[in-house]
């Protein structure tokens, strides 16, 4: 990786820390952030730490028109000794960049936008939250700027990273919450973008889930774009079924994002022998486990709430009640492995855990 020097500018006031008691996901945003800039010419350029503020962009920037655009989501976390402490951001890199050769945007140098990260969180460390369940969230995208109304790929980006502290994604919390089966909308279809984390695809999803919203329901079950018969993804999560004691996600088609959380949830499981299959799961097949009793549990997994169990499921007119409406004891196992690990709280046996090293941050950026 060629060595480049990540400029920084301080702001001159810090804002006010909001309490952790009244964090919600995604309000507020911290002291600075992180651009870097692409063109055709220079490639990716001037990596820079700026104090957080608005971007002046032309209104013919063809994000504003094409829909050009990629973003990703992580969190850092403080341990009990005090150290930050990121989860997997490698995998994050990896699919930002799969998801750059889907929507014709420069690859990233992931080593290197690793390490812009943790120089960002080094500086704004006092911004992570350390009551429970809180934490830093962090949002890397790239955004197409070129002002033209042409379609085309562009050839000018902003790759920027902010940071968000956060409280618990669904108020919820780990309690079971309620999903509407979708059989009008669809998210995406194979060949199309789904399997890529850009705007779009969750701007196609609001419509559905205003309307379960209006009725009570947390979130919608996706089914698949062409047969509206096998299940994709719950909300923006991937989704797990408990069936007779094993349990089935899933297969990546091309229409499903490659989830971190989905990822971890699926070594875990090997790592503790618990039969785990990936493969096309049908509505139906789902249906028949819970009228013959088989169906254990169910819950979504992404970064943003680790683990959602389902306790109850809407289906062409009938409620499916899952474990009794009850969090299952493996959705439990895997929420409190996943965010001990995560929160330096329990044993890393995978490696998936990157400290932040902020011993010389302050004399980086005192120059």
């Amino acid at each position: 990786m060629e060595e480049r020097t990540i400029h920084m500018e301080l702001c001159s006031s810090r804002k006010q820390k909001p309490e952790s008691s009244q964090l919600e996901f995604g309000k507020v945003f911290t002291d600075h952030m992180f651009i870097m800039d692409y063109s055709d010419e220079l490639g990716w350029h001037d990596p820079r730490i700026v104090p957080y503020q608005p971007l002046s962009i032309d209104p013919s920037a063809m994000v504003f028109h094409y829909g050009q655009s990629v973003f990703e989501g992580l969190k850092a976390y403080i341990t009990p000794e005090g150290d930050a402490q990121l989860f997997r951001p490698e995998k994050n890199f990896h699919r930002l960049n799969r998801s750059n050769q889907r929507l014709c945007i420069p690859p990233i140098d992931e080593e290197f936008g690793i390490k812009a990260i943790q120089q960002l969180i080094a500086l704004e460390k006092d911004w992570i939250p350390t009551a429970e369940g809180t934490s830093l969230y962090i949002r890397p995208f790239i955004i197409s700027t070129e002002p033209y109304l042409g379609v085309a790929p562009s050839r000018h980006y902003k790759f920027i990273v902010i940071l968000s502290p956060v409280g618990a994604y669904y108020k919820e919390g780990i309690n079971p919450i309620k999903i509407a089966v979708e059989n009008q909308y669809v998210r995406t279809v194979v060949g199309g973008t789904g399997e890529a984390k850009t705007g779009g695809n969750y701007a196609s999803s609001l419509k559905a889930q205003e309307d379960v919203a209006k009725k009570g329901f947390a979130q919608v079950l996706w089914l698949d774009g062409v047969e509206r018969k096998y299940i994709e993804e719950v909300g923006s999560m991937n989704v797990f079924f408990k069936i007779n004691g094993e349990v089935v996600t899933p297969a990546l088609n091309g229409s499903i994002l490659e989830g971190v959380t989905r990822n971890s949830v699926n070594q875990l499981l090997k790592h503790w022998n618990i039969p785990v299959e990936e493969r096309a799961i049908s509505m139906e097949e789902v249906y028949e486990a819970y009228k013959n009793g088989t169906l254990e549990e169910a819950f979504g997994a992404g970064t943003a709430a680790v683990i959602s169990p389902i306790g109850q499921l809407a289906w062409n007119d009938e409620d499916l009640v899952i474990n009794n409406g009850e969090t299952g004891d493996l959705s439990k196992r895997l929420y409190d492995t996943l965010t001990g690990i995560q929160y330096g709280r329990r044993d890393d046996p995978f490696g998936w855990v990157v400290k932040v090293d902020d011993s010389n941050i302050h004399l980086k950026a005192s120059v």
